[in-house]
């Protein structure tokens, strides 16, 4: 379906997706916009977990795959924030599921309001992705918040973005398109874990839920 998902994929020992980045860039679209860039999200989704080139699903459950159960699309979960880059951070090691340790770098921080709570996210920069043809621009954002456990898979959810959504120091994050980690499906992925500083004290009631 997208070649680059495939080398993606490979690269981030099977764990990650990277999905289209919204048609929006650094500011918050209309409701109009969001509805259907959200409803693109979830399409485009479902169709990659049918897909046995790409989905984490075994034969068994994908033949009775119906579609991933996602939280009502919820527009004030997509939010506008202000963007700080980080130039002088070094490359870590992020924990994993396993103990695979892909190098990454906190490229940036996004601080935003949302429930009347001011929050902030760290944005990070897969090390060796980067250095592929036409990767140089993924950025990777972890995160945890109070559904996980209950409404939403327990080790936390990711969302893409790219360098290029982020324009005069602001970035959308939307969290309709927060997506589980191949280790909520089976466990012979290597997903890595949201870092302690992206655990959120709110409730993030959008995305995809539990696959439970």
């Amino acid at each position: 379906m997208r070649t680059w998902f495939l080398f993606l994929w490979l690269l981030n020992g099977l764990t990650t997706w990277a999905q289209t980045p919204p048609p929006y860039g650094s500011h918050r679209p209309t409701a109009t916009e969001h509805s259907k860039a959200v409803t693109t999200f979830q399409q485009e989704l479902n169709a990659e977990y049918r897909n046995p080139e790409e989905s984490p699903l075994t034969p068994e459950d994908r033949a009775a795959f119906t579609g991933l159960p996602f939280f009502p699309v919820n527009y004030a979960v997509c939010v506008e924030g202000r963007f700080v880059r980080d130039s002088l951070s070094a490359p870590f090691a992020m924990q994993t599921s396993t103990s695979r340790r892909p190098m990454y770098r906190r490229y940036g921080e996004v601080y935003f309001t949302l429930n009347g709570k001011a929050l902030k996210l760290n944005v990070y920069q897969n090390q060796e992705l980067m250095k592929k043809p036409g990767f140089e621009d993924y950025l990777f954002v972890p995160f945890t918040d109070l559904t996980n456990g209950n409404a939403s898979y327990g080790g936390g959810r990711y969302m893409d973005v790219r360098i290029g959504q982020i324009q005069e120091g602001r970035l959308v994050l939307d969290f309709n398109r927060a997506y589980n980690p191949f280790c909520a499906y089976s466990g012979r992925y290597s997903c890595p874990v949201p870092p302690a500083e992206n655990r959120l004290p709110v409730a993030i009631e959008a995305g995809v839920m539990s696959p439970h």
